[in-house]
């Protein structure tokens, strides 16, 4: 039961800290990119998608992406497809692939933010997300959590 437990309530404490920070920011919550990032941290940790360098550098090169196409294309449902794509080739040639973070290279070119959108929310919201799911996977391993018999991360 505790493998379905444990990431089922880092996944909601996850959220509800997502919901928390785009409220400070005054950000609409769609635009807040990480609720499919919290659950594939949540409950598999161990994954190579997972991983801190993944989950930082595949949501901060897509929004470059996006940001790079915006900024030399112009916002359309097309030009966000080639944002996408260019995401993708980013996130291989860096080793940093995250396939949840290709959703912010769609939001870049039809949202249209402003370029500091890469860093609040994208850059930062990384960060928080993936300190979240350290301290939390680390704090269950210290109250040795039972995850149904499953080896915890880390």
């Amino acid at each position: 039961m505790g493998h379905v437990l444990v990431p089922a309530l880092g996944g909601g404490a996850g959220i509800a800290l997502m919901i928390a920070c785009a409220d400070a920011a005054d950000l609409p919550l769609t635009l807040a990119p990480f609720t499919t990032s919290i659950v594939l941290v949540m409950c598999a940790p161990g994954s190579r998608f997972a991983r801190v360098r993944n989950v930082l550098g595949g949501h901060v090169l897509s929004a470059l992406a996006g940001l790079g196409v915006l900024l030399l294309a112009g916002s359309n449902p097309w030009f966000a497809a080639l944002a996408v794509g260019l995401a993708i080739a980013l996130m291989q040639a860096s080793d940093t692939m995250h396939p949840l973070a290709g959703i912010n290279a769609l939001v870049m070119v039809l949202a249209a933010p402003s370029w500091t959108f890469v860093l609040m929310p994208v850059a930062s919201g990384a960060l928080v997300l993936v300190s979240f799911a350290f301290v939390y996977h680390r704090g269950c391993a210290l109250l040795r959590v039972d995850y149904g018999g499953r080896k915890p991360p880390g």
